[in-house]
């Protein structure tokens, strides 16, 4: 080879090692800034930076939920020391095994790195930390970093808000957007839950300067590479925080619900669950969460249930109005001509004017007329195979029940929220399985009992229906989302297939319960309500007090469900409550004398203790009797340990003398 071809090769070789370089240095220098970032290697750190939760405000702009800032503290491992471990301890309320506990547990974490900073201590209140920060600097490798927690300056509506925690590591693994990491807080119940993407806002990385100990310098070129983080949007509740204190007050030592809406919105206007619990007891550090957490979800009386939306009942009575309402579209019954009987050979009735024509039927709550008209919309001749005619004849009440929001989720942003249960003929089929059935196994439907199984949710909903005459929107909790209005599935308006004319029957018939039947109590002076009482039976002990509401009559401004457990006929406690809540709401203050002692009887009446009593009774017998059985065995066991001891040993030497 001569030397210019040599000469050749060497020119080529190294222009394309040249530029290779360049176009390398290129992409380094100018167009892939990541590439710089990584070049800046152990001089730059990038930091996350967590979002503040969207607030949330009620009705009237009252702030109902907020956020308060907590202090998270991070060791960079490569340089964490401690010299004094009891110095530590005492500073972060930490035994020396808690604290090593939590060194092994996060080097063995998948995100564990020897020279970047990692979460140890989480969520301080800005109170304790106050105390340490200037202490900090005596220990080396540590770093505080300000996030903020969930704040509930009222201490009400619990079970509809819901809670935040931190994402444990079976969410994690549903998290298909891969949007979270270990340490972020997550909506797990009521609102925080069902509104969590609007609520969480947009988390930021800052990226920033350190030195050879890791202390932070300055913004890494003026913070260009940084992405802000975005505050989660501000919602605004239909809830009014008046009512609901007022609520929850009346509702005070008992079991139960009160549900309050808007008929003309579905905005949801007090969502009462009793017994709750004070929000603010699940924020703080992870071992004041757990703690408090498995207090309340061990309480016998599950404080954490959110009843309105998940505790089914059956209905009793109130559910005359739609069995009605169901008739009087058949064309089963007539609001001119029907005339019905009080007659108590199947179910019973308590004592009042007979016949009855509908509206009185309403007003006085009676038993056998419903089980007649139950029985004139589900036999109605439709196949001469009587148990095809019952099959027919359920099917198309159930449609009817289903259009009124029974026996399916209403679809509301309580996301827990239950369906009940509105036995279907698929139902019965199954229960009893494939053998035949009939009327007389469903009768019981007919006044609200048996296998029916209704939320406080869907009783108020019901109650909105009739105040709306035949229609409702899906009941809901936010009503704003940033400026934009309520969810659109909200704004539309849902038929039950009813004429107008039979609801104006109904809504005269719920005037004169209040007026002069069964539901005086709920009486509001100057105000016309109409309403039903109902009282749910209950096998176990104390029946359950029921009363649906709206008022006033002509354009309702609140439509009201209240469900109180083991209270007795819901004329008693379940009416007055509904009237003082309407009372309330519609007139601001309630300032009449006799009403304000009612207000005091009614939130002093406790109906949770003598529960209580029976449940220990209960225990005390369980126990008594266990503890009886083991005796009863110990004393077995020691009969047949003397019967055995007391048996004649042989020894060898008697086998030799038996041997003779």
């Amino acid at each position: 080879m001569d030397s210019s071809y040599r000469r050749y090769i060497i020119q080529v070789v190294t222009v394309l090692v040249a530029v290779v370089f360049l176009t390398k240095l290129f992409f380094l220098q100018v167009l892939d800034e990541n590439y710089k970032l990584e070049a800046a290697g152990n001089a730059i750190r990038k930091i996350i930076e967590h979002p503040d939760r969207g607030l949330i405000k009620d009705r009237t702009g009252k702030l109902i939920v907020a956020n308060m800032p907590v202090h998270d503290i991070y060791i960079i491992p490569k340089d964490f020391k401690i010299e004094d471990t009891l110095r530590f301890c005492e500073l972060f309320d930490l035994t020396k095994e808690e604290l090593i506990s939590r060194y092994q547990k996060l080097r063995k974490s998948k995100d564990y790195s020897y020279y970047s900073p990692m979460l140890f201590i989480k969520h301080l209140p800005e109170s304790q930390y106050l105390k340490i920060a200037d202490k900090l600097d005596e220990f080396a490798g540590l770093e505080a970093r300000v996030r903020t927690l969930r704040q509930y300056p009222h201490q009400s509506l619990a079970n509809a808000l819901g809670y935040v925690s931190e994402i444990d590591e079976a969410m994690l693994k549903r998290d298909t957007s891969q949007y979270y990491k270990q340490g972020d807080m997550i909506g797990r119940t009521g609102i925080e839950l069902s509104y969590e993407q609007e609520l969480r806002g947009v988390r930021g990385i800052k990226h920033v300067m350190v030195n050879a100990r890791h202390i932070i310098k300055d913004r890494f070129e003026e913070g260009r590479h940084d992405i802000d983080s975005e505050v989660g949007d501000s919602l605004i509740s239909s809830i009014d925080l008046d009512l609901q204190q007022f609520g929850e007050k009346l509702m005070s030592h008992k079991i139960g619900s009160i549900v309050a809406i808007e008929p003309a919105t579905g905005e949801i206007l007090a969502m009462v669950s009793a017994p709750s619990y004070d929000p603010n007891a699940l924020i703080g550090s992870e071992k004041e969460f757990t703690k408090e957490y498995f207090k309340l979800a061990s309480n016998r009386l599950k404080p954490l249930y959110n009843r309105p939306a998940m505790a089914f009942y059956p209905p009793g009575s109130i559910f005359k109005i739609v069995q009605a309402l169901i008739g009087l579209q058949e064309g089963v019954i007539d609001s001119a001509t029907t005339r019905i009987a009080c007659v108590q050979d199947v179910v019973k009735c308590h004592g009042h004017p007979s016949p009855l024509d509908v509206k009185s039927s309403i007003q006085y709550s009676c038993n056998p007329f419903y089980l007649k008209v139950f029985n004139r919309i589900i036999i109605q001749d439709k196949s001469k195979d009587y148990y095809e005619d019952t099959k027919i004849g359920l099917a198309k009440w159930h449609d009817y029940v289903t259009k009124f929001g029974f026996g399916h989720k209403l679809g509301s942003d309580i996301l827990e929220e239950k369906a009940g249960n509105m036995p279907s003929v698929a139902y019965y089929d199954k229960r009893f399985k494939g053998r035949k059935w009939k009327f007389g196994n469903i009768y019981s439907l007919s006044i609200g009992q048996g296998e029916m199984g209704v939320t406080p949710l869907q009783m108020a909903n019901m109650a909105a229906i009739i105040a709306n005459r035949g229609y409702y929107y899906i009941p809901h909790i936010i009503k704003d989302i940033n400026g934009q209005g309520a969810l659109p599935k909200f704004r539309e308006k849902h038929e039950t297939g009813i004429k107008k004319e039979y609801f104006n029957l109904i809504v005269n018939a719920m005037a004169d319960v209040v007026r002069a039947g069964t539901a005086r109590r709920a009486q509001v002076q100057g105000i016309t309500v109409c309403g039903k009482t109902g009282t749910a039976q209950n096998p176990h002990g104390e029946d359950h007090s029921v009363f649906v509401a709206f008022a006033p009559k002509d354009n309702p401004k609140i439509a009201i469900a209240v469900y109180v457990e083991n209270a007795g006929w819901g004329g008693s406690w379940a009416a007055p409550i509904a009237g003082l809540m309407i009372e309330k709401y519609l007139k601001g203050s309630i300032d009449d004398p006799a009403r304000q002692q009612l207000i005091e009887q009614i939130s002093q009446k406790d109906f949770i203790t003598p529960i209580e009593n029976k449940i220990r009774k209960i225990e005390a017998s369980k126990e008594a009797a266990a503890t009886a059985t083991r005796r009863t065995n110990n004393a077995d066991k020691g009969k047949e340990k003397e019967s055995k001891s007391s048996e004649p040993v042989i020894s060898s030497a008697n086998k030799g003398d038996g041997g003779h």
